[in-house]
């Protein structure tokens, strides 16, 4: 994969990675920073800067996994490759677990 990098996941194992750059929709590269394994993605829309996309597919009432915690639920499913943000899933931060 010679392309230029355009998500960052924390930790193996998380569910969605940030956007490093403004992403269009096709094929994108992203790595983990904890092992820094890179692997591709097929986008299907347009991901700003800052913003994250699903690194699989996940279920509507799924726990998200980011920097290796619980940091949300989803609303609706959502698809591989779709960004992740407050249409589809809500926080936990503020909630008990």
């Amino acid at each position: 994969m010679s392309e230029k990098l355009a998500f960052l996941a924390h930790h193996q194992g998380d569910m969605v990675a940030v956007a490093v750059r403004d992403v269009a929709p096709g094929q994108a590269e992203y790595a983990y920073l904890d092992t820094e394994e890179r692997t591709a993605i097929h986008v299907l829309e347009a991901i700003p800067l800052g913003h994250k996309v699903a690194l699989h597919d996940i279920a509507e009432g799924t726990e998200v996994i980011e920097y290796g915690q619980r940091v949300g639920v989803t609303k609706a499913a959502i698809a591989a490759g779709a960004m992740v943000h407050v249409h589809n899933i809500r926080s936990t931060k503020w909630q008990v677990a």
